[in-house]
């Protein structure tokens, strides 16, 4: 609807939403040209009532709709100005929720899904690398199928003591960054080979509470660079080059992709604070973020 003087309902958000990047965000002229542009690209064809029932899927589909039609750099910018926009809205009431985090990041610099990460063939090749018959590889086996699937930090797993592992209900209780502790489930590969070490390979200590141990005395629990070295000497017998826990982590979330879990299944998995994080693991590949988004729910992850 246009008033008397030409202008419309768009016109005024626009306007609004120019004022605020350039009081509260120190945005420049320039940029919040290229802002409201972008943002008006989204608002066509949608009524300024119609973004009270906006949903996280029709944000992450806005985004998605540029590839193809613009430059990547267009892309990042165009998701830039709706994640501002939505902020926007939703510190002056115009949205109930704060809908940025669904316009999610997208690169057109690779292509591949986690660049980073390793393929099954790999991971079956890096597991075989640890030599089960002997307590170094039965320690070493049960390190990396731990962050395999489960995708725990390099220090988290340093971390795991004793005390963590609760066989009855099938859980590991995670320290992680910031003091943050959470409980994940055990699959059972896993307990199968943690077992297998406790059993049969970690040495016998009457102070030492960590679950992974140093082979040779003294008998402490690994260090987080300790758990780093492992896993690079495991990739080193397997002619992988260099691998280090971070890749294998980034693996984990390709292979609860690829089993179909969404972002917020892995986001929890992961121990993301929010899912914006997680999205960057998906970022790289449209189209398998394009499958992923339409299943978003529309709550947020704890």
């Amino acid at each position: 609807m246009s008033s008397a003087s030409g202008t419309t309902e768009t016109d005024r958000l626009l306007d609004g939403f120019a004022g605020y990047l350039r009081r509260e965000r120190g945005v420049s002229t320039f940029t919040v040209d290229l802002y409201v542009a972008d943002v008006r690209r989204f608002l066509a064809g949608r009524g300024i009532r119609e973004l009270s029932v906006l949903t996280p899927v029709d944000v992450s589909h806005a985004v998605l709709d540029q590839v193809g039609a613009w430059s990547p750099a267009s892309v990042r910018r165009f998701g830039c100005a709706l994640r501002s926009f939505l902020r926007y809205c939703f510190l002056t009431g115009l949205v109930q929720r704060d809908l940025s985090g669904a316009a999610l990041p997208v690169s057109g610099r690779r292509r591949s899904l986690l660049p980073q990460g390793i393929t099954p063939a790999q991971e079956k090749t890096l597991l075989r690398a640890c030599d089960r018959r002997r307590s170094r590889g039965r320690r070493d086996y049960a390190v990396i199928l731990l962050i395999l699937r489960l995708g725990l930090r390099a220090n988290e797993v340093a971390t795991l003591r004793l005390d963590d592992m609760d066989w009855r209900a099938g859980q590991l209780t995670i320290h992680g960054k910031g003091n943050r502790v959470d409980q994940l489930p055990l699959p059972v590969d896993v307990g199968e080979a943690i077992a297998a070490y406790l059993c049969r390979g970690r040495p016998r200590s009457a102070t030492a509470r960590e679950v992974f141990l140093r082979v040779q005395p003294p008998l402490v629990g690994l260090t987080r660079v300790g758990v780093s070295s492992l896993v690079a000497a495991a990739a080193r017998r397997a002619g992988l080059g260099v691998v280090r826990p971070r890749r294998l982590r980034h693996t984990a979330a390709t292979d609860m992709l690829r089993a179909g879990a969404s972002l917020t299944e892995i986001g929890q998995v992961l121990r993301h604070r929010s899912l914006g994080t997680t999205g960057i693991y998906a970022r790289v590949d449209v189209e398998r973020l394009r499958a992923i988004a339409r299943p978003w729910p529309s709550g947020t992850v704890s």
